[in-house]
């Protein structure tokens, strides 16, 4: 293995992680709505998001339909999702030419 294999291995699992965290926040957010509760910021979402936990917030967004109705939520995640695959897609091209 070389040192993109462990990049792309500690990555997958950074994400993964992110995106636990991510679902179950969704969960627990969507709960404290019907309930009336205190809730999670969106900052603090989009910031999962942001570190990663993008998969899990969507698949948690769709799942738990929390949020899909909220135009301005769902961009600010487009986004996010936009520019982690522009970064990736940079990061596989740099490596993919030496």
């Amino acid at each position: 293995m070389d040192v993109r294999d462990y990049v792309m291995i500690i990555a997958a699992g950074w994400m993964a992680c992110w995106s636990l965290v991510a679902f179950i926040s969704f969960g627990i957010d969507k709960r404290a709505a019907k309930r009336g509760a205190r809730r999670i910021p969106e900052m603090r979402l989009h910031l999962m998001e942001l570190l990663g936990g993008w998969p899990g917030a969507f698949v948690g967004a769709i799942l738990f339909r929390h949020k899909v109705a909220k135009a301005s939520y769902m961009l600010v995640l487009a986004i996010i999702i936009i520019a982690w695959a522009a970064v990736a897609w940079l990061l596989w091209n740099s490596w993919g030419s030496h």
